[in-house]
Protein backbone atom coordinates (compact mmCIF):
# COMPACT_ATOMS: atom_id res chain seq x y z
CA UNK A 1 0.00 0.00 0.00
CA UNK A 2 1.39 3.41 -1.01
CA UNK A 3 2.41 5.67 1.84
CA UNK A 4 0.64 8.96 2.34
CA UNK A 5 2.40 12.20 1.62
CA UNK A 6 4.05 13.49 4.82
CA UNK A 7 2.76 17.01 4.21
CA UNK A 8 -0.73 15.65 3.66
CA UNK A 9 -0.55 13.69 6.94
CA UNK A 10 0.20 16.89 8.87
CA UNK A 11 -2.22 18.96 6.78
CA UNK A 12 0.49 21.40 5.64
CA UNK A 13 1.72 22.91 2.37
CA UNK A 14 5.18 21.93 1.11
CA UNK A 15 6.63 25.32 2.05
CA UNK A 16 5.53 25.04 5.68
CA UNK A 17 7.97 26.40 8.26
CA UNK A 18 9.35 24.29 11.08
CA UNK A 19 7.17 25.96 13.73
CA UNK A 20 4.06 25.12 11.66
CA UNK A 21 5.21 21.50 11.40
CA UNK A 22 5.72 21.28 15.15
CA UNK A 23 2.33 22.85 15.83
CA UNK A 24 0.53 20.47 13.45
CA UNK A 25 2.30 17.44 14.92
CA UNK A 26 1.47 18.46 18.48
CA UNK A 27 -2.22 18.77 17.58
CA UNK A 28 -2.32 15.31 15.97
CA UNK A 29 -0.24 13.70 18.71
CA UNK A 30 -2.61 14.95 21.38
CA UNK A 31 -5.60 13.66 19.39
CA UNK A 32 -4.29 10.20 18.45
CA UNK A 33 -1.84 9.34 21.26
CA UNK A 34 -2.33 5.68 22.35
CA UNK A 35 -2.73 6.74 25.99
CA UNK A 36 -5.79 8.77 24.98
CA UNK A 37 -7.15 6.02 22.71
CA UNK A 38 -6.50 2.68 24.45
CA UNK A 39 -7.16 -0.28 22.20
CA UNK A 40 -7.83 1.91 19.13
CA UNK A 41 -5.60 0.50 16.38
CA UNK A 42 -6.66 3.19 13.87
CA UNK A 43 -5.65 6.01 16.25
CA UNK A 44 -2.33 4.28 16.95
CA UNK A 45 -1.60 4.01 13.23
CA UNK A 46 -2.39 7.70 12.70
CA UNK A 47 -0.16 8.62 15.63
CA UNK A 48 2.74 6.66 14.11
CA UNK A 49 2.16 8.30 10.71
CA UNK A 50 2.22 11.78 12.25
CA UNK A 51 5.35 10.99 14.27
CA UNK A 52 7.20 9.68 11.23
CA UNK A 53 6.17 12.71 9.17
CA UNK A 54 7.28 15.08 11.94
CA UNK A 55 10.70 13.46 12.33
CA UNK A 56 11.41 13.59 8.60
CA UNK A 57 10.17 17.13 8.00
CA UNK A 58 11.91 18.70 11.02
CA UNK A 59 15.30 17.33 9.95
CA UNK A 60 16.77 19.57 7.23
CA UNK A 61 18.73 16.75 5.52
CA UNK A 62 15.87 14.27 5.56
CA UNK A 63 13.35 16.85 4.41
CA UNK A 64 15.54 17.86 1.48
CA UNK A 65 15.92 14.21 0.48
CA UNK A 66 12.18 13.61 0.81
CA UNK A 67 11.30 16.74 -1.20
CA UNK A 68 13.59 15.51 -4.00
CA UNK A 69 12.93 11.76 -4.03
CA UNK A 70 9.76 11.25 -1.98
CA UNK A 71 9.44 7.97 -0.09
CA UNK A 72 12.01 6.40 -2.40
CA UNK A 73 14.63 8.28 -0.38
CA UNK A 74 13.97 5.87 2.46
CA UNK A 75 14.01 2.68 0.47
CA UNK A 76 17.09 0.56 -0.24
CA UNK A 77 18.82 1.85 -3.32
CA UNK A 78 16.91 5.15 -3.16
CA UNK A 79 18.21 8.68 -2.78
CA UNK A 80 19.57 8.62 -6.36
CA UNK A 81 23.01 7.73 -4.99
CA UNK A 82 23.05 10.98 -3.05
CA UNK A 83 23.51 9.34 0.38
CA UNK A 84 25.22 6.18 1.58
CA UNK A 85 27.22 3.66 -0.38
CA UNK A 86 29.99 6.19 -1.00
CA UNK A 87 27.67 8.54 -2.89
CA UNK A 88 27.77 12.34 -2.77
CA UNK A 89 28.00 13.73 0.72
CA UNK A 90 29.56 10.53 2.08
CA UNK A 91 26.99 10.36 4.91
CA UNK A 92 26.24 6.98 6.43
CA UNK A 93 22.71 5.91 5.52
CA UNK A 94 22.11 4.37 8.95
CA UNK A 95 23.20 7.61 10.66
CA UNK A 96 20.83 9.73 8.63
CA UNK A 97 17.78 7.49 9.06
CA UNK A 98 18.61 5.54 12.19
CA UNK A 99 16.23 7.46 14.41
CA UNK A 100 13.29 6.77 12.12
CA UNK A 101 13.88 3.00 12.13
CA UNK A 102 14.85 3.22 15.78
CA UNK A 103 11.28 4.20 16.66
CA UNK A 104 9.97 1.20 14.78
CA UNK A 105 12.41 -1.41 16.08
CA UNK A 106 13.28 -0.10 19.51
CA UNK A 107 16.00 2.42 18.69
CA UNK A 108 18.67 0.96 20.97
CA UNK A 109 16.80 2.05 24.06
CA UNK A 110 16.34 -0.44 26.85
CA UNK A 111 12.81 -1.73 27.17
CA UNK A 112 11.18 -0.04 30.11
CA UNK A 113 9.75 -2.13 32.88
CA UNK A 114 6.02 -2.21 32.30
CA UNK A 115 3.73 -0.11 34.46
CA UNK A 116 1.10 -2.18 36.23
CA UNK A 117 -2.28 -2.66 34.61
CA UNK A 118 -5.24 -0.51 35.61
CA UNK A 119 -8.13 -2.37 37.24
CA UNK A 120 -11.88 -1.74 37.28
CA UNK A 121 -14.31 -2.57 40.06
CA UNK A 122 -18.07 -2.32 39.47
CA UNK A 123 -19.82 -0.99 42.57
CA UNK A 124 -23.60 -1.04 42.90
CA UNK A 125 -25.15 1.58 45.20
CA UNK A 126 -28.63 2.38 46.41
CA UNK A 127 -30.00 5.79 45.47
CA UNK A 128 -29.69 6.90 49.10
CA UNK A 129 -26.00 5.90 49.21
CA UNK A 130 -25.29 7.68 45.93
CA UNK A 131 -27.04 10.88 47.04
CA UNK A 132 -25.62 11.05 50.55
CA UNK A 133 -22.20 9.45 50.01
CA UNK A 134 -20.89 6.33 51.68
CA UNK A 135 -17.67 4.54 52.59
CA UNK A 136 -17.48 0.92 51.45
CA UNK A 137 -14.92 -1.82 51.80
CA UNK A 138 -14.11 -3.80 48.66
CA UNK A 139 -11.95 -6.86 48.11
CA UNK A 140 -10.13 -7.20 44.81
CA UNK A 141 -7.76 -9.81 43.36
CA UNK A 142 -4.60 -8.21 41.99
CA UNK A 143 -0.85 -8.55 41.46
CA UNK A 144 1.19 -6.92 44.23
CA UNK A 145 4.90 -6.27 44.58
CA UNK A 146 6.64 -9.28 46.11
CA UNK A 147 7.43 -8.51 49.74
CA UNK A 148 10.54 -10.73 49.68
CA UNK A 149 12.43 -9.32 46.68
CA UNK A 150 10.57 -5.97 46.61
CA UNK A 151 9.84 -6.31 42.91
CA UNK A 152 13.34 -7.15 41.65
CA UNK A 153 12.54 -10.83 41.06
CA UNK A 154 15.95 -11.84 42.49
CA UNK A 155 16.57 -14.05 45.50
CA UNK A 156 17.04 -12.20 48.79
CA UNK A 157 20.66 -11.03 49.10
CA UNK A 158 21.21 -11.08 45.32
CA UNK A 159 20.49 -8.67 42.48
CA UNK A 160 19.79 -8.96 38.76
CA UNK A 161 22.98 -8.81 36.69
CA UNK A 162 23.68 -6.92 33.49
CA UNK A 163 22.85 -8.99 30.42
CA UNK A 164 26.14 -10.20 28.79
CA UNK A 165 24.57 -10.30 25.31
CA UNK A 166 23.33 -6.70 25.05
CA UNK A 167 25.45 -5.27 27.90
CA UNK A 168 22.37 -3.79 29.54
CA UNK A 169 20.95 -1.96 26.52
CA UNK A 170 18.09 -4.45 26.08
CA UNK A 171 18.68 -4.41 22.31
CA UNK A 172 20.83 -6.22 19.78
CA UNK A 173 21.71 -4.90 16.33
CA UNK A 174 21.42 -6.78 13.07
CA UNK A 175 22.93 -5.33 9.90
CA UNK A 176 21.61 -5.96 6.42
CA UNK A 177 22.93 -3.84 3.58
CA UNK A 178 22.40 -0.20 4.43
CA UNK A 179 20.22 -0.96 7.43
CA UNK A 180 20.99 -1.57 11.07
CA UNK A 181 17.86 -3.03 12.64
CA UNK A 182 17.42 -2.97 16.41
CA UNK A 183 15.66 -5.90 18.04
CA UNK A 184 14.87 -6.87 21.61
CA UNK A 185 17.69 -8.89 23.11
CA UNK A 186 16.75 -12.61 23.01
CA UNK A 187 18.67 -13.31 26.21
CA UNK A 188 17.02 -10.77 28.53
CA UNK A 189 13.87 -10.07 26.43
CA UNK A 190 14.71 -6.38 26.32
CA UNK A 191 15.08 -5.79 30.06
CA UNK A 192 18.88 -5.39 30.04
CA UNK A 193 19.12 -7.52 33.21
CA UNK A 194 19.17 -11.24 33.95
CA UNK A 195 18.01 -12.89 37.14
CA UNK A 196 20.39 -15.78 37.91
CA UNK A 197 18.80 -16.74 41.21
CA UNK A 198 15.03 -16.09 41.15
CA UNK A 199 13.12 -15.18 44.27
CA UNK A 200 11.62 -18.33 45.85
CA UNK A 201 8.28 -16.61 46.48
CA UNK A 202 7.52 -14.92 43.14
CA UNK A 203 9.79 -17.15 41.00
CA UNK A 204 11.47 -14.17 39.39
CA UNK A 205 8.32 -12.29 38.40
CA UNK A 206 8.65 -9.62 41.09
CA UNK A 207 4.87 -9.79 41.68
CA UNK A 208 2.54 -12.16 43.48
CA UNK A 209 -1.19 -12.80 43.20
CA UNK A 210 -3.02 -11.46 46.19
CA UNK A 211 -6.48 -10.23 47.22
CA UNK A 212 -6.53 -6.93 49.03
CA UNK A 213 -9.20 -5.05 50.92
CA UNK A 214 -9.63 -1.33 50.31
CA UNK A 215 -11.81 1.27 51.97
CA UNK A 216 -13.41 3.40 49.23
CA UNK A 217 -15.03 6.73 50.03
CA UNK A 218 -17.88 7.46 47.63
CA UNK A 219 -18.62 11.21 47.54
CA UNK A 220 -22.19 12.47 47.82
CA UNK A 221 -24.01 13.07 44.55
CA UNK A 222 -22.46 10.39 42.32
CA UNK A 223 -24.59 8.83 39.60
CA UNK A 224 -24.53 5.83 37.28
CA UNK A 225 -21.54 6.09 34.93
CA UNK A 226 -19.36 8.05 37.35
CA UNK A 227 -16.04 6.48 38.27
CA UNK A 228 -13.63 7.06 41.11
CA UNK A 229 -9.89 6.73 40.51
CA UNK A 230 -7.70 5.28 43.22
CA UNK A 231 -4.14 6.09 42.19
CA UNK A 232 -1.61 3.28 42.55
CA UNK A 233 -4.18 0.70 43.70
CA UNK A 234 -4.10 -1.32 40.48
CA UNK A 235 -1.64 -4.09 39.64
CA UNK A 236 1.98 -3.67 40.69
CA UNK A 237 4.38 -2.89 37.86
CA UNK A 238 7.08 -5.23 36.60
CA UNK A 239 10.50 -5.07 38.26
CA UNK A 240 9.39 -2.40 40.71
CA UNK A 241 7.79 -0.17 38.07
CA UNK A 242 4.88 2.12 38.93
CA UNK A 243 1.62 0.42 39.88
CA UNK A 244 -1.53 0.93 37.83
CA UNK A 245 -4.69 2.62 39.08
CA UNK A 246 -8.00 1.22 40.28
CA UNK A 247 -11.20 2.67 38.82
CA UNK A 248 -14.40 2.15 40.79
CA UNK A 249 -17.33 2.25 38.34
CA UNK A 250 -20.61 3.38 39.91
CA UNK A 251 -23.98 1.78 39.12
CA UNK A 252 -27.06 3.06 41.01
CA UNK A 253 -29.84 0.51 41.55
CA UNK A 254 -33.40 1.28 40.49
CA UNK A 255 -35.38 2.85 43.33
CA UNK A 256 -38.95 1.72 44.13
CA UNK A 257 -40.22 5.32 44.47
CA UNK A 258 -37.83 7.81 42.88
CA UNK A 259 -36.29 8.22 39.45
CA UNK A 260 -33.25 10.44 39.02
CA UNK A 261 -32.61 12.70 36.05
CA UNK A 262 -29.45 14.80 36.45
CA UNK A 263 -29.96 16.50 39.84
CA UNK A 264 -33.75 16.22 39.93
CA UNK A 265 -35.83 13.43 41.42
CA UNK A 266 -39.23 12.35 40.08
CA UNK A 267 -41.99 10.36 41.77
CA UNK A 268 -45.64 9.55 41.08
CA UNK A 269 -48.21 10.43 43.75
CA UNK A 270 -51.61 8.69 43.46
CA UNK A 271 -54.66 10.59 44.78
CA UNK A 272 -58.34 9.66 44.77
CA UNK A 273 -60.69 11.59 42.51
CA UNK A 274 -62.47 13.20 45.47
CA UNK A 275 -59.22 14.92 46.51
CA UNK A 276 -58.45 15.72 42.88
CA UNK A 277 -61.84 17.47 42.57
CA UNK A 278 -62.05 19.14 45.98
CA UNK A 279 -58.38 19.64 46.83
CA UNK A 280 -56.62 18.70 50.03
CA UNK A 281 -53.26 17.94 51.60
CA UNK A 282 -51.19 14.77 51.37
CA UNK A 283 -47.82 13.55 52.60
CA UNK A 284 -45.16 12.82 49.99
CA UNK A 285 -41.79 11.12 50.55
CA UNK A 286 -38.40 12.81 50.08
CA UNK A 287 -34.93 11.47 50.76
CA UNK A 288 -34.93 13.60 53.93
CA UNK A 289 -38.33 12.44 55.24
CA UNK A 290 -41.99 13.23 54.63
CA UNK A 291 -43.31 16.65 53.65
CA UNK A 292 -46.82 18.06 53.15
CA UNK A 293 -48.06 18.77 49.64
CA UNK A 294 -51.13 20.92 49.05
CA UNK A 295 -53.28 19.68 46.17
CA UNK A 296 -55.50 22.42 44.73
CA UNK A 297 -59.09 21.70 43.68
CA UNK A 298 -59.70 20.45 40.13
CA UNK A 299 -56.24 18.88 39.82
CA UNK A 300 -55.84 16.68 36.74
CA UNK A 301 -53.72 13.56 36.20
CA UNK A 302 -50.20 14.43 35.07
CA UNK A 303 -49.89 17.73 36.91
CA UNK A 304 -46.35 18.26 38.24
CA UNK A 305 -45.65 19.79 41.64
CA UNK A 306 -42.11 21.03 42.17
CA UNK A 307 -40.53 20.89 45.62
CA UNK A 308 -37.41 23.02 45.38
CA UNK A 309 -34.18 21.82 46.95
CA UNK A 310 -35.49 18.32 47.64
CA UNK A 311 -33.47 16.68 44.88
CA UNK A 312 -29.76 15.85 44.61
CA UNK A 313 -26.66 17.99 45.04
CA UNK A 314 -24.29 16.88 42.30
CA UNK A 315 -20.80 15.67 43.11
CA UNK A 316 -19.63 18.29 40.61
CA UNK A 317 -21.16 21.14 42.64
CA UNK A 318 -23.85 23.63 41.75
CA UNK A 319 -27.35 24.07 43.11
CA UNK A 320 -29.32 21.23 44.65
CA UNK A 321 -31.94 19.74 42.36
CA UNK A 322 -35.69 19.57 42.94
CA UNK A 323 -38.26 16.87 43.61
CA UNK A 324 -41.03 16.76 41.01
CA UNK A 325 -44.20 14.96 42.05
CA UNK A 326 -46.50 13.83 39.24
CA UNK A 327 -50.10 13.41 40.34
CA UNK A 328 -52.04 10.38 39.15
CA UNK A 329 -55.79 10.40 39.79
CA UNK A 330 -56.74 6.87 40.74
CA UNK A 331 -60.03 5.29 39.71
CA UNK A 332 -61.66 3.58 42.72
CA UNK A 333 -61.97 -0.21 42.66
CA UNK A 334 -64.01 -2.82 44.58
CA UNK A 335 -66.97 -0.47 45.09
CA UNK A 336 -69.91 -1.61 47.22
CA UNK A 337 -73.50 -0.99 46.14
CA UNK A 338 -73.86 2.20 48.19
CA UNK A 339 -70.71 3.69 46.63
CA UNK A 340 -71.86 2.75 43.15
CA UNK A 341 -75.24 4.40 43.76
CA UNK A 342 -73.57 7.58 44.99
CA UNK A 343 -71.43 7.68 41.86
CA UNK A 344 -74.51 7.24 39.65
CA UNK A 345 -76.18 10.12 41.43
CA UNK A 346 -73.03 12.22 40.97
CA UNK A 347 -72.95 11.35 37.26
CA UNK A 348 -76.59 12.36 36.88
CA UNK A 349 -75.87 15.65 38.61
CA UNK A 350 -73.25 16.31 35.92
CA UNK A 351 -76.00 16.09 33.31
CA UNK A 352 -74.95 12.73 31.89
CA UNK A 353 -71.66 11.14 30.82
CA UNK A 354 -70.47 14.26 29.02
CA UNK A 355 -71.45 17.11 31.27
CA UNK A 356 -70.17 20.26 29.58
CA UNK A 357 -69.52 22.35 32.65
CA UNK A 358 -67.96 19.68 34.86
CA UNK A 359 -65.91 17.89 32.20
CA UNK A 360 -64.53 20.53 29.80
CA UNK A 361 -61.84 18.22 28.40
CA UNK A 362 -64.42 15.54 27.57
CA UNK A 363 -66.60 18.13 25.81
CA UNK A 364 -63.59 19.45 23.87
CA UNK A 365 -62.65 15.91 22.83
CA UNK A 366 -66.19 14.99 21.73
CA UNK A 367 -66.51 18.24 19.79
CA UNK A 368 -63.24 17.42 18.02
CA UNK A 369 -64.42 13.91 17.14
CA UNK A 370 -67.72 15.26 15.77
CA UNK A 371 -65.88 17.79 13.59
CA UNK A 372 -63.52 15.10 12.33
CA UNK A 373 -66.37 12.88 11.12
CA UNK A 374 -68.30 15.85 9.70
CA UNK A 375 -65.25 16.77 7.62
CA UNK A 376 -64.97 13.18 6.32
CA UNK A 377 -68.56 13.17 5.04
CA UNK A 378 -68.33 16.46 3.14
Amino acid sequence: MAKKDYYEILGLPKDAEEREIKKAYKRLAMKFHPDRNPGNADAEAKFKEAKEAYEILTDAQKRAAYDQYGHAAFEQGGMGGGYGGGGAGGADFTDIFGDVFGDIFGGGRRQRASRGSDLRYNMELTLEEAVRGVTKEIRIPTLEECDVCHGSGAKAGTSPITCPTCHGSGQVQMRQGFFAVQQACPTCQGHGKIIKEPCHKCHGHGRIEKAKTLSVKIPAGVDTGDRIRLSGEGEAGEQGAQAGDLYVQVQVRQHPIFEREDNNLFCEVPINFAMAALGGEIEVPTLDGRVKLKVPAETQTGKLFRMRGKGVKSVRGGNQGDLLCRVVVETPVKLNEKQKQLLRELEESFGGPSGDQNSPRSKSFLDGVKKFFDDLTR
